[in-house]
């Protein structure tokens, strides 16, 4: 069974599929973009500050299944130019305790939706 996650405080999806889906437990969520919630539009900003919006929209739809980033047990971190690696993942950091930080992977990739800089997905467990 799966029950379908939506909140209107992150952005919708831009094609056929859903914010988060929770199974059983575990929850996996799309990848979130730094999308200006009222523009519909990737940020123009630094990419610290891209970075953050993405890790805010992530908490949200953590939140909109009663979870954290305590939950969390695996990330995936798309980016478009790995020169950025250092500046993403300090902001990342802020996000998690060193000791139960997730698993994760990055991956410099040739383009993201929207021309975003950075995409990140999670999986969770209650």
């Amino acid at each position: 069974m799966k029950k379908i996650i939506k909140t209107h405080k992150a952005p919708a999806p831009i094609g056929p599929y859903n914010q988060a889906v929770l199974s059983g437990n575990t929850l996996y969520t799309s990848g979130q973009i730094a999308i200006n919630l009222e523009t519909g539009n990737v940020i123009s900003a630094t990419i610290s500050e891209e970075t953050r919006l993405v890790m805010e929209h992530l908490k949200e739809v953590l939140a909109a299944a009663d979870m954290t980033f305590e939950n969390v047990i695996k990330t995936s971190i798309f980016i478009s130019d790995m020169n950025n690696f250092g500046e993403i993942n300090s902001v990342y950091g802020d996000y998690f305790n060193e000791e139960s930080a997730p698993a994760r992977e990055t991956v410099e990739v040739a383009a993201l939706p929207k021309s975003a800089n950075v995409e990140i997905s999670a999986i969770a467990v209650k």
